[in-house]
């Protein structure tokens, strides 16, 4: 009925007067902690797990007390409170190793695990370091698709939960899979994923109406999403925001917890399609509903990457600048948006002809990228190193980098780095004689060209295309084109 107010004290005696029962004092304080996540007390809940570890620990159930642990550890990550996830994290290893009891629960309790571990490695920007963890995670989530339900239930009485179904746990696991692909710039391997991911959640959603299912649904569109408007598919993506915007339309919860990430991604669509002042509607109106510091300085640098493009908001520019300075204070731990922070700078520096300041930025973005296979930075940092040599007059030296800059942009793909680089290419060789590489470069400019063009068009013929005004209230209600493409599942996959 929604009244948590009435239902807290109910659950609170419930847990005083359950503790000679361990399964339902077990399921009562998750219940309680539950409530208290839903409200955003992260801290309530949290001591409320404390509590259920302990209780578990004492009625000689290892299992549940690392299901509470989890848990607790997973709301610390939420919460940033990094100086106490990592002894618990050490601590729940230790508890899921020595576990000796049904195989299925003992893999689930370690796909929980792992998938902590990996989150917390991809919130912290750090991508090459996270790989040893994602393989392990994937290795666990193939022994259970082989492993049957045995329906033996569990002598003792506090042992009988579970953290999420198998199927469940699948999805998740391609969902953390698309995640890590998508920071490090493999995004076939993303798109891959999704499609495997997206397929199957349609077939549990037709059995299954858990809320989480729509929740998985709108993350794996929201990366894929991102990968698109970087490959050159930007019709396709204003159709899946669109799609999101539906699934958000269904549940008034996900549009609370997902309404900042829907005008971000609206936001890099109308950079995309060069609407920079809808672009910075759409970031203004989501730095208004984040309170996620991550995402925060996301949009931050994104919106500074759009006063550099406008070229007359040096006020504003200097004041976002400072905000996300990353030479000190910088305001999120993330290896990557610290790395971005340094290319933005670089940009900026770029634009206003300080050359030897706007390479000591691109070097320490390189740098960093470097160190955690961060691909896509590399790419933009390379080709910017690349035309600011070129304008040095120093064509060695800009050949050394666009040339490393087009075979990377080609691997991830990245249309617009490939534009800018096989513009560059064409030039460069001109400069130093060489027409048939020259004619070379020019035709695939050509290409690049004449495709982003072509998406450009289509996508702002679009009905969806009029989202990029929408920055109150709830999403609108479906723009459905008259005789146009279908937005549905089936026509993406």
């Amino acid at each position: 009925q929604n009244s948590v107010d009435t239902a807290k004290p109910l659950l609170r005696k419930a847990i005083q007067i359950s503790q000679q029962t361990p399964y339902w004092h077990c399921r009562l304080l998750f219940q309680l902690a539950q409530l208290h996540t839903l409200e955003k007390d992260l801290v309530s809940a949290c001591d409320l797990l404390g509590v259920g570890a302990e209780y578990a620990r004492v009625v000689g159930s290892e299992y549940t007390r690392a299901l509470f642990l989890l848990s607790k550890g997973m709301l610390l990550l939420m919460e940033r409170k990094l100086q106490e996830v990592h002894p618990l994290l050490t601590l729940c290893g230790q508890i899921v190793e020595n576990w000796q009891g049904n195989p299925i629960q003992k893999e689930s309790l370690r796909v929980f695990f792992l998938v902590l571990q990996v989150t917390h490695y991809l919130d912290a920007g750090q991508v090459k370091s996270v790989k040893p963890c994602l393989k392990q995670l994937q290795q666990c989530i193939q022994t259970i698709s082989t492993l049957h339900d045995d329906e033996i239930l569990p002598s003792n009485p506090a042992d009988l939960f579970h953290w999420l179904p198998k199927e469940h746990m699948c999805v998740l696991v391609y969902l953390v899979t698309v995640m890590h692909s998508m920071q490090a710039g493999y995004l076939e391997k993303a798109q891959k994923y999704t499609d495997k991911a997206l397929m199957q959640l349609e077939k549990l959603k037709m059995l299954d109406c858990s809320p989480i299912l729509s929740s998985f649904q709108v993350i794996l569109l929201e990366h894929i999403i991102m990968c698109r408007l970087v490959t050159g598919h930007k019709a396709t993506a204003l159709q899946e925001i669109s799609q999101v915007c539906q699934l958000c339309q269904q549940s008034p919860r996900l549009f609370s917890n997902h309404a900042a990430q829907l005008h971000t991604l609206l936001g890099l669509y109308c950079i995309s399609v060069n609407c920079m002042d809808n672009a910075e509607a759409q970031f203004t109106t989501a730095l208004r509903l984040t309170t996620h510091q991550e995402l925060w300085a996301f949009i931050v640098t994104n919106l500074a990457s759009v006063y550099i493009r406008e070229g007359n908001r040096h006020q504003e520019l200097y004041s976002l600048l400072e905000r996300i300075n990353p030479d000190h204070n910088f305001p999120v731990s993330s290896h990557c948006l610290r790395a971005a922070a340094f290319y933005i700078r670089g940009l900026f520096s770029f634009f206003q002809g300080r050359y030897n300041e706007a390479k000591r930025f691109l070097r320490e973005t390189l740098k960093m990228s470097n160190a955690e296979d961060l691909n896509r930075l590399t790419a933009c940092s390379l080709v910017l190193l690349g035309h600011i040599f070129y304008v040095l007059g120093n064509h060695r030296e800009s050949n050394n980098m666009v040339v490393p800059a087009m075979q990377l942009a080609s691997k991830i793909p990245d249309m617009s780095v490939q534009l800018w680089s096989s513009a560059l290419l064409r030039d460069l060789n001109k400069a130093c004689g060489n027409a048939m590489d020259a004619h070379e470069a020019a035709q695939m400019h050509q290409n690049f060209s004449q495709q982003l063009l072509q998406d450009h068009i289509e996508a702002c013929s679009l009905p969806e295309h009029n989202l990029i005004t929408w920055t109150d209230g709830p999403p609108p209600v479906q723009f459905q084109a008259q005789n146009g493409p279908t937005t549905s599942l089936a026509s993406l996959l």
